[in-house]
């Protein structure tokens, strides 16, 4: 391993190792991130390797390992250099023919490309397709180029630059660069990032810390995985330059104890800049003296939280403490700490690096740069997408996702996590941006996006939600931990034909009392699901507690099943398949339904042929 002495000396490597680069003609990157090692690419990679081998190809193809491409549902993807030819879904049993035809040939493999919905159209490279057509990728497009456990491959695509840079810019002009971006912490409160380095440097004491939360509770969220996992140099990098201008020795990334594969390419890559000179003692023969250390949460929802954060670390019982002070002034072991997650940790070294004036041009006026959404649900593509902050949701859910699966009706959009809101079709043009979001009574929070069609019953999401969430609570203060256990109780009674006009006043009062009155900001975004919910879709909780009636067919309580005579042609398949033997009839003759006996499995749904069952 090179020891890195200087600004200098790093850039002579990067043309050493750009020059090597070149003597490969062609590239084979396969995605390696968790979800595409979850479908297999471990044997995709070995298969490779085996053909590669098989047709003496070493010297003219690079087989590289890489992280998350996004298009995590199209998985095992593969993609050829030069061309950026894509290929998804890809078995064993395809690798003979990928080297032989599209290695050795050129030859495009129409079968493994990406095609539109309608089947009617291939994109053979990744730029055609529309997944990726629409985002914007700063943090992201990396992740399908190096090899996470490379540091070569990071200082080739320009790593470790944005940190020469910074040293000599110095620590000041740095901090205005930071300042002038307009870069909001991705973590969900989107505080000005620039002025709590700030308030963390102006601090009398001189020990300091860095923090890297990289707790990443909400269920469905996968950004700050996906990066440590694909990328993890450009975090070390983004908390070198903040280690430089905080004037902090000592940086911890707090990571969940549900990402192994993230903990293990991150400390290799912390191993590899310790060993190469860029974390240590005098760093660039600078006078910086910053080290790393990884701490695992253990799988808390209210550590994602800072100051619940930093008492895990301390090794206390994970839960808020009233604020102020805040971290920058007093944080952990009571000195000025500085946290930030990874996406905003991120978003540091291409700052740095092309100017706060190239970075402030992209977004909106308030929410500047781009965020990175995990896109999930009833959405034709899922994944991770990064776009530039002002986009609509209903570009995002379109252009990018594909649209409703099945051909279905949106009906809602989530975003910001289990404590986020759920907006309703008519608020899809709106922008996504901290504030608009806000306003509209959902959040950004940390990018979890869940899109719901006809089918998803409005008061079970907020019951859903809610359910994670009482759980989730710390119970460090009364309105929090007592109020989401009513909370969740007076919903249920809804979804089960137990509420009334006078639920739906005690729900509304009860939520804004656990918002005003709760401890943290996870406490007081708990009853976002509720609020957003009766706000834009009143009339179905009045369905269920007038009408005892769930119009999307979900409340099992509420709900009735029966067969439609002018239909049903006694095919028998509904009684056989019914486990409660709910369902009579003979053959050829019309059957009928036993409500005292149904247990409202759906199964008789699944089954019939000539959709004659319906629900009420």
């Amino acid at each position: 391993m090179v020891v890195i002495k200087n600004a200098e000396h790093l850039e002579d490597w990067r043309t050493e190792l750009l020059v090597k680069t070149t003597s490969h003609r062609k590239s084979i990157s396969v995605c390696t991130g968790t979800g595409c090692m979850a479908l297999g690419s471990h044997k995709i990679l070995e298969a490779l390797r085996a053909e590669i081998e098989h047709h003496n190809l070493d010297a003219e193809v690079e087989l590289r390992p890489t992280g998350c491409h996004g298009f995590c549902e199209r998985g095992p993807l593969v993609l050829l250099r030069p061309g950026n030819i894509l290929y998804q879904r890809v078995q064993p049993g395809d690798i003979a023919e990928i080297i032989s035809k599209s290695v050795m040939s050129d030859e495009i493999i129409d079968r493994l490309l990406v095609t539109s919905e309608d089947g009617k159209e291939k994109y053979p490279t990744e730029s055609d397709i529309p997944f990726y057509r629409h985002q914007q990728r700063l943090i992201l497009k990396n992740n399908g180029l190096i090899n996470p456990n490379s540091l070569e491959d990071y200082i080739q695509n320009g790593g470790y630059r944005a940190f020469g840079k910074a040293l000599q810019m110095g620590a000041e002009r740095v901090l205005d660069q930071i300042i002038r971006s307009g870069l909001r912490g991705r973590g969900g409160g989107g505080f000005p990032t620039g002025k709590k380095w700030e308030i963390c440097r102006s601090t009398k004491e001189r020990e300091r810390y860095l923090i890297c939360n990289a707790d990443e509770g909400d269920p469905g969220a996968f950004m700050d995985r996906s990066v440590l996992e694909g990328n993890p140099h450009c975090v070390i990098e983004g908390m070198l330059i903040g280690a430089l201008v905080i004037g902090a020795q000592v940086g911890f990334v707090y990571v969940r104890q549900e990402y192994p594969l993230a903990v293990e390419r991150l400390n290799h890559a912390l191993t590899q800049a310790r060993n190469c000179g860029l974390l240590g003692k005098d760093i660039f023969t600078s006078g910086l003296n910053f080290d790393i250390q990884v701490h695992r949460g253990g799988g808390a929802f209210v550590c994602g939280e800072e100051s619940a954060l930093i008492a895990s670390i301390e090794g206390r019982r994970g839960v808020p403490r009233k604020r102020p002070p805040y971290p920058a002034v007093s944080g952990l072991w009571g000195r000025p700490t500085n946290i930030n997650n990874v996406e905003t940790w991120a978003n540091i070294p291409p700052i740095v690096d092309q100017g706060s004036d190239w970075y402030a041009s992209i977004g909106t006026e308030s929410s500047r740069g781009t965020k990175i959404f995990s896109l999930v649900g009833k959405v034709n593509n899922t994944g991770l997408v990064e776009v530039p902050m002002g986009m609509s949701l209903r570009s995002i859910v379109y252009d990018i996702g594909g649209g409703i699966r099945n051909h279905k009706k949106l009906k809602a959009v989530q975003t910001g996590g289990p404590s986020g809101g759920c907006l309703p079709e008519e608020k899809l043009d709106i922008p996504v941006d901290f504030d608009t979001l806000v306003r509209e009574g959902a959040m950004m929070g940390s990018g979890g996006m869940i899109v719901m069609d006809e089918d998803t019953c409005m008061v079970d999401v907020a019951r859903y939600f809610l359910r994670f969430l009482k759980s989730e609570s710390c119970g460090n203060c009364t309105s929090c931990r007592d109020g989401l256990i009513v909370l969740h109780q007076l919903l249920t009674d809804i979804t089960e034909g137990r509420g009334n006009q006078q639920t739906l006043q005690t729900i509304q009062n009860l939520a804004a009392t656990i918002r005003a009155t709760s401890l943290c900001a996870l406490g007081r975004t708990s009853v976002n699901p509720v609020l957003s919910t009766l706000r834009y879709f009143y009339n179905e909780y009045l369905e269920h507690t007038q009408n005892k009636r769930c119009p999307a067919g979900v409340c099992k309580a509420l709900i009735h099943y029966s067969i439609d005579p002018d239909l049903c042609n006694g095919c028998t398949l509904c009684v056989k398949h019914c486990p409660s033997k709910a369902i009579e009839g003979q053959k050829k003759q019309v059957h009928t339904i036993d409500s005292e006996l149904c247990i409202k499995c759906n199964a008789c749904r699944d089954v019939c042929k000539q959709h004659a069952v319906s629900v009420q």
